[in-house]
C-alpha cells in the first residue's frame, strides 16, 4: 500500500529535495507540498495525505500550530494525517509542543536520507517517532524548563491502568526501549507491546509520544526522577 504524503517547508530546496528522495521509493507518493502552514493545512484538507513533513519554524502560520490545526480539526472535518516535523534543532519548546498536540515524532533536518525515509514508513505505520535516546532528552528538556505536574483529572484516567500497564508506562517516560521494559521486568518482548497497546487504547492515547507526555503530566512520574 503506498503512502501518501506532503511537504510543508518555507525552503524550496529543503520541499523539493526530500520530495525527489520519497518519490523514488515505490511505496511512498508525493501528492504535495506548501511554503507555509496556512497552505499546509489547506493543502492537507484537500488531498489527504497519510503523513504530514512539517517545518517547526515558517512564515504566516508556524508548523507547532498547523499541526494543531491538522490534529484537532474543527467539526466537520474528519480527515487527521500523520505530523512529522522537521526542525534544525535537536529537542526545543516548539517540539515539544507539537508532541503535545498529537504530532507522531520529530525528525532533524540533517539527517540522513534513509533516516526520512525510514521516518516515513515508520510514522504512516501508526508508531512514534520518538526514540528512546530522544526520548531521554525530551525528559531533560521537561525536567529543566518546567516544575514537577500536579494532581489532576488526568492522574484519574490511571486508576484504569492494571499495575502491569502502569509499571510499563512509567518505564516508557523514563525513555526505555521495548527490549529494556522486557528485561526490567522479566518479561518476553512481544508481551511488552501488548501491554503498550493496551496502555494506549485505555488512555485514548495516539502513540509512545504521547504517552510519555502523559506519564509526567500526570504525576506518574516527575522531572528529575530517576
Amino acid at each position: 500500500m503506498t503512502t501518501r504524503v506532503i511537504i510543508v517547508d518555507d525552503q524550496a530546496m529543503v520541499r523539493a529535495g526530500f520530495a525527489a528522495l520519497l518519490a523514488a521509493q515505490s511505496d511512498i507518493d508525493v501528492v504535495g507540498d506548501a511554503p507555509d502552514g496556512v497552505q499546509g493545512v489547506e493543502l492537507s484538507r484537500r488531498v489527504h495525505p497519510d503523513v504530514v513533513l512539517m517545518d517547526v519554524r515558517m512564515p504566516e502560520m508556524d508548523g507547532l500550530e498547523a499541526a494543531r490545526q491538522l490534529l484537532d480539526p474543527p467539526i466537520g472535518v474528519t480527515h487527521r494525517p500523520k505530523v512529522l516535523m522537521l526542525t534544525t534543532f535537536d529537542v526545543d519548546d516548539y517540539v515539544y509542543e507539537a508532541l503535545r498536540a498529537g504530532a507522531s515524532g520529530f525528525l532533524l533536518k540533517d539527517a540522513p536520507p534513509a533516516d526520512l525515509i525510514s521516518a516515513v514508513r515508520i510514522v504512516a505505520a501508526g508508531e512514534a517517532l520518538l526514540a528512546p535516546s530522544v526520548t531521554r532528552r525530551l525528559i531533560a528538556d521537561f525536567a529543566r524548563q518546567r516544575p514537577a505536574p500536579r494532581k489532576s483529572r488526568a492522574s484519574l484516567r490511571l486508576n484504569g491502568l492494571t499495575p502491569r500497564e502502569t509499571e510499563v508506562l512509567e518505564l516508557i517516560a523514563r525513555g526505555l526501549s521495548n527490549q529494556e521494559i522486557a528485561d526490567a521486568l522479566v518479561l518476553a518482548e512481544q508481551t511488552v507491546k501488548t501491554h503498550i497497546g493496551r496502555v494506549l487504547a485505555k488512555l485514548e492515547l495516539r502513540d509512545r509520544a504521547q504517552a510519555v507526555i502523559f506519564a509526567y503530566e500526570s504525576g506518574l512520574v516527575a522531572p528529575g526522577e530517576r
